[in-house]
């Protein structure tokens, strides 16, 4: 990777997504706290900007196709999105929901920071069903009309929300929503570790808590370093022609 002095971490990520993982394991957020510097990233985390920038050099740099997000087509890229992300999040909220009220109702008595993550799993769940279905409904579709009005070098109607940008606003503030309930989760469970002589539905949760956000990280991410950027400059393009 070149020129990293001068990359924000957004961008790393974005030119290869296996970096994510470096930061990940660092503790430095990726989606939506990306657009600082790595090296003020490394300050505000307490971490050493030499390791970091090490670890990061020694990197593959022959990122396969399916790392490659940053080049491919936005329809083809939405379509990944709800595919894989979106699916995911459907698929495993249901679990977690279970886990959760299971694990809270068992040992909630003695470990009531349970109590706390179970109300944050559900409030999620039914934050992310939303969020996700007004992207499958509204913004998705528009961007997709973007890419075609391109492509056959023909117009787009004013859609009802004005501007690809509005919808895009909102959808990056749940972004930060969501984030942070995990975050807050992340903490409660002291970064998903269980304590001493746990159940395996106590440490199933625990460990499906943590696959959720790292799932999430790399779903935000996608949208708001390459999707959301993107998709604003598209509009504007077509709206000079």
């Amino acid at each position: 990777m070149e020129n990293l002095d001068i990359k924000t971490v957004a961008e790393a990520v974005t030119e290869n997504i296996k970096t994510a993982h470096i930061f990940k394991k660092h503790g430095i957020d990726f989606c939506c706290g990306g657009g600082i510097s790595i090296s003020k990233a490394c300050k505000k985390n307490g971490v050493d900007y030499n390791t970091i920038i090490e670890e990061l050099k020694a990197i593959d740099r022959d990122a396969s196709f399916m790392n490659n997000f940053d080049d491919w087509e936005l329809d083809f890229l939405i379509d990944y999105i709800v595919n894989t992300h979106h699916k995911y999040v459907e698929e495993n909220i249901v679990l977690l929901k279970q886990y959760g009220a299971r694990v809270a109702k068992v040992h909630g008595h003695h470990y009531t920071e349970l109590l706390e993550i179970e109300k944050i799993i559900y409030a999620i769940s039914d934050e992310l069903t939303v969020h996700m279905k007004k992207e499958e409904l509204i913004l998705f579709p528009f961007v997709k009309k973007l890419v075609a009005a391109k492509k056959n070098n023909t117009s787009v109607a004013i859609p009802h929300f004005g501007t690809v940008d509005n919808p895009i606003k909102m959808m990056e503030v749940e972004h930060d929503d969501a984030g942070e309930a995990l975050r807050t989760i992340s903490k409660l469970t002291n970064t998903y570790q269980t304590p001493d002589g746990a159940c395996n539905t106590f440490k199933a949760l625990y460990s499906k808590l943590e696959e959720f956000e790292d799932n999430l990280h790399q779903h935000v991410h996608l949208e708001n370093n390459i999707l959301f950027p993107k998709a604003r400059k598209l509009e504007t393009e077509l709206n000079s022609i």
